[in-house]
């Protein structure tokens, strides 16, 4: 039984992704920050072939926990880095364990042998720091895909701004390191939704749903986001686990960076959708998803369909 390490195993995206090797008969070491916070990752425990389901202390900013951690692993899954909007102090919160926590990262996993597939679970950020807003010089219905240029801007969010960072740091890894007995991949989600797995009420993505179907605005950043009736581009929380899970098991993949995305919605039309009403227009695709259907064999679902598994 091969044996997957899953860094944030138990959050939003993380529970999906290991619900998914728990299923296909993997072994699953999840990492949790505090693990006497049970709350966190006691969901994880009704999964099916939960018995094969780890639960291991991390701090990825630790390099000998990290170390530890996937010591007797065969493949590594990276969920990890905070999705914090709303942060105190931008360095503390986001860019160190964002940024050096993904240096860490590479750094172990390239002094661990038993390794052969590493996926890192980055962000449509990586791509464009200006998302939701059209990367720079296009417009809201320009499309874009894996041949643009990325675009990034400082005037832009500092999550965003951290992950493209940090995607920097896995490019540069690659580039530096040609001979690595491993292949890395990458897969970039645009805007996660659908239902947690948890009852925990501190995802960002579940809480953006909140605001949204019930029209509250905790910042100006969100009522920006409303006065402009701002596109959004949204893919379901469980089509990203299956994605980590195609780009984890398919051999060729090493480099390649995939972004994960459905359909475009305006915000009006997501809040009209959140509370089961039809949206006024139609279903725009502005990210592409062609490269990540071709490579992983993915179907993303209609985020209409993302929308109402939230709503209920």
């Amino acid at each position: 039984m091969k044996k997957v390490g899953i860094i944030g195993g138990s959050g939003f995206i993380g529970s999906y992704i290991t619900k998914q090797f728990l299923e296909n008969d993997y072994e699953v070491k999840v990492s949790a920050t505090d693990i006497s916070r049970e709350d966190k990752y006691e969901h994880l425990m009704t999964l099916k072939n939960s018995e094969n389901l780890y639960i291991s202390e991390l701090n990825v900013e630790n390099k000998a926990a990290l170390a530890d951690f996937v010591n007797d692993c065969d493949m590594v899954i990276h969920s990890g880095t905070p999705f914090q909007l709303s942060v105190d102090d931008v360095q503390k919160d986001l860019f160190i364990p964002t940024i050096k926590g993904t240096e860490n990262f590479l750094e172990v996993i390239n002094k661990t042998p038993s390794i052969k597939k590493v996926v890192l679970i980055a962000s449509v950020a990586a791509w464009n720091t200006d998302f939701p807003m059209p990367a720079g010089g296009k417009s809201f219905t320009d499309t874009f895909d894996e041949n643009d240029a990325r675009f990034t801007s400082e005037q832009s969010h500092p999550y965003c701004q951290a992950k493209f960072i940090a995607n920097q740091v896995v490019e540069n890894f690659i580039k530096n390191n040609p001979k690595t007995s491993f292949e890395i991949s990458t897969v970039s989600p645009v805007a996660v939704m659908g239902k947690s797995l948890s009852n925990r009420e501190d995802s960002t993505s579940t809480g953006l749903q909140f605001l949204i179907k019930n029209n509250i605005a905790p910042d100006d950043f969100i009522q920006a986001m409303y006065d402009n009736d701002v596109p959004f581009a949204i893919v379901d929380v469980a089509d990203v686990a299956n994605a980590t899970f195609k780009a984890a098991t398919t051999k060729g993949l090493h480099g390649k960076d995939y972004l994960l995305t459905s359909e475009t919605y305006k915000v009006s039309d997501i809040r009209a959708m959140l509370n089961h009403q039809e949206p006024k227009e139609k279903a725009q695709i502005i990210y592409k998803n062609n490269l990540a259907k071709t490579d992983l064999d993915v179907d993303f679902r209609p985020v209409k369909e993302t929308l109402n598994s939230y709503s209920n």
